[in-house]
């Protein structure tokens, strides 16, 4: 059992990182708190240990990724978080999202399509410290509508277009913030869900993510 192990050296090279996000743009000093509390190098093998805290994207199991810090910040302060919102995450990957937005104080609900994966984090070394993350393997384009509504969306895939099932499980003024493919890269969206059903969309910049796929991988 590898031993987890938070030492100054981590929490420093943390700073660093922590010190670029904002240089690079992100505001909220509320989510750069969440992500200097959560240890990335947690989420990752024991080999990258030295450079958890580089600005970059490391693969993990099932030809999947651990998104780069400035993505995740990216997404989350894009997200609105607030304390006690029910969240529905698709793509759970290492868990790191799904961590920061327990660290925020948000209810999350995260589905992984990958079975590997999914048992992989049933384990999740965090379930003491995060009781607020609920695990479920399943097609994140069907949602988990015996859950919904939810006050907010995270799409940690690239789309291929926004999924209505999705939708109709946002509660009216929700968001929904996910990656849409547009060729080879991905544009971020919010959308925000109004009273008749129909959605406001913001567009921002571009982004590249392992795609959405439909359907469970066992």
């Amino acid at each position: 059992m590898r031993k987890l192990e938070d030492t100054y050296q981590h929490k420093g090279l943390r700073k660093k990182l922590i010190d670029s996000l904002r240089t690079k743009g992100i505001t909220s000093e509320l989510v750069l708190e969440a992500m200097y509390n959560v240890p990335r190098h947690f989420f990752l093998d024991s080999a990258f240990d030295k450079i958890a805290y580089e600005d970059r994207a490391f693969p993990i199991a099932a030809d999947q990724t651990i998104s780069q810090p400035y993505t995740v910040a990216y997404q989350t302060q894009l997200l609105n978080v607030h304390r006690g919102d029910k969240i529905l995450e698709i793509g759970t990957g290492s868990v790191y999202q799904a961590s920061v937005l327990a660290e925020l104080g948000a209810w999350v609900y995260t589905i992984e399509r990958q079975r590997k994966l999914y048992d992989t984090n049933k384990s999740f070394f965090f379930k003491a410290r995060y009781p607020n993350i609920k695990f479920f393997y399943g097609d994140g384009f069907e949602g988990l509508p015996a859950y919904a509504p939810f006050d907010k969306i995270l799409i940690t895939a690239a789309a291929p277009f926004i999924p209505p099932k999705l939708v109709t499980q946002l509660k009216t003024g929700g968001l929904m913030v996910l990656p849409v493919n547009e060729g080879d890269k991905q544009r971020m969206l919010r959308l925000t869900k109004k009273a008749d059903g129909s959605y406001d969309e913001e567009w921002f910049d571009y982004f590249s993510f392992v795609p959405m796929l439909k359907g469970k991988n066992n």
